[in-house]
């Protein structure tokens, strides 16, 4: 009997170790990957275009998300993988809003999300809003401060 409880928690314990050395992998490479993810949302070469900065704290957050993202022409963001803007936080619908920049202005419109899209705690109707420089967006689970260059 004691060979049998034995030998059940060596492979217990195994198999737990095995788990955070691949939670410790895991890391890594979502670091790894974030950091060359960077210069997909960096500034284009003699411009300077607007940007969303987050303002969550990431580790908070039980998901990848970016520190900002560049806005440049039409953008969409959303859970899906067809967006521009890609984040898989379970509160952003598959399409959950999209960014206009034109004539040195941008808008934001909520593309009939879920749970809505926010500027300075207003919740956003089907039209098209413009931003101005510090505006607060609450997108799902985060929050991000509305920067102009």
């Amino acid at each position: 009997m004691y060979e049998i409880l034995s030998s059940i928690m060596k492979y217990i314990f195994i198999t737990i170790i095995y788990l955070f050395i691949y939670g410790i992998i895991r890391l890594i490479y979502l670091d790894i990957s974030s950091m060359g993810a960077k210069g997909k949302h960096g500034m284009k070469k003699g411009k300077n275009l607007p940007y969303i900065k987050l303002i969550n704290r990431r580790e908070d957050l039980g998901f990848k998300v970016e520190e900002t993202y560049t806005l440049d022409g039409n953008m969409e963001l959303g859970r899906s993988n067809k967006n521009d803007i890609v984040i898989k936080d379970p509160y952003v619908s598959g399409k959950h809003v999209r960014f206009t920049v034109h004539d040195g202005r941008t808008s934001m419109q909520d593309l009939n999300s879920t749970n809505g899209s926010f500027v300075n705690g207003e919740r956003l109707g089907r039209d098209p809003v413009y931003l101005r420089d510090g505006d607060k967006i609450h997108i799902g689970q985060m929050d991000f401060l509305y920067v102009e260059n």
